[in-house]
């Protein structure tokens, strides 16, 4: 797991944590903000997914060229 992927999942649990708040006081405004975190934080998941596979992809191909 990268930073990307660790902040996403941080991300994504503070949004729920306000949209459940929001919900429970009936505050639309951070219930919608939670609800904006939550999309932001599976986005820089996916970035960081994406970010470790090609570098171990990478890390692959130098591997095979060095042998």
């Amino acid at each position: 797991m990268n930073r990307d992927e660790l902040n996403g999942k941080v991300d994504t649990v503070k949004g729920k944590i306000k949209e459940g708040v929001g919900k429970a006081t009936g505050d639309v405004d951070l219930q919608d903000e939670g609800v904006a975190d939550q999309a932001v934080g599976h986005v820089e998941e996916g970035v960081g997914k994406v970010r470790r596979k090609v570098g171990n992809a990478l890390h692959e191909v130098a591997h095979q060229i060095k042998d």
